[in-house]
């Protein structure tokens, strides 16, 4: 147990202890780490796993923070994801998001191969799905902040959207 945080930050560590718990931040961006340990599943700070080898993330994950996934292997979120910060799936290779993610700041999902959201997603900051295949926002879609579409194929918006802040389309501004 460490009481802080743990940050292992471009380090040679590979392998984690199978019990680990943080009270703060876990930092594992750019190590050979593949695998959190299925018991961690709740870091209190953030959890930054940028540029590493971990390819699944641990049942009902609940991070404090932010979860930073930027250029990581994982191709799917666990259920129950809670992030109570931002959610950067920059260059990742996630393909979809679960029903129930909660998002308390900003979702990033630039530049990967992500084709459609849930219905009834909020974020509460804000959301760029710039440069992915989405053609489609989904029923109820709430945004508390900007929602960033350049270089979608998206040519509609629903009725029933929510943004908060401006919405920028082919790097025009509205709002």
């Amino acid at each position: 147990k460490v009481g802080g945080g743990l940050n292992l930050h471009n380090t040679p560590i590979k392998e984690l202890p199978n019990d680990l718990q943080v009270g703060d931040y876990l930092n594992l961006d750019n190590t050979q780490i593949s695998q959190l340990p299925h018991s961690l599943v709740k870091v209190e700070g953030y959890l930054d796993l940028a540029d590493s080898k971990i390819e699944k993330l641990p049942d009902n994950l609940q991070v404090g923070d932010d979860l930073n996934l930027f250029n990581t292997q994982i191709t799917l979120l666990p259920n129950n994801l809670k992030v109570k910060g931002d959610l950067d799936l920059r260059y990742s290779k996630i393909e979809k998001l679960p029903d129930n993610l909660q998002i308390g700041g900003s979702l990033n999902l630039y530049n990967t191969p992500i084709t459609h959201l849930p219905d009834n997603l909020k974020v509460g900051g804000n959301l760029s799905l710039h440069t992915t295949p989405i053609k489609t926002l989904p029923n109820n879609l709430q945004v508390r902040g900007h929602l960033d579409l350049r270089n979608t194929p998206i040519k509609t918006l629903p009725n029933n959207l929510q943004v908060g802040g401006r919405i920028y389309i082919n790097w025009i501004k509205f709002g």
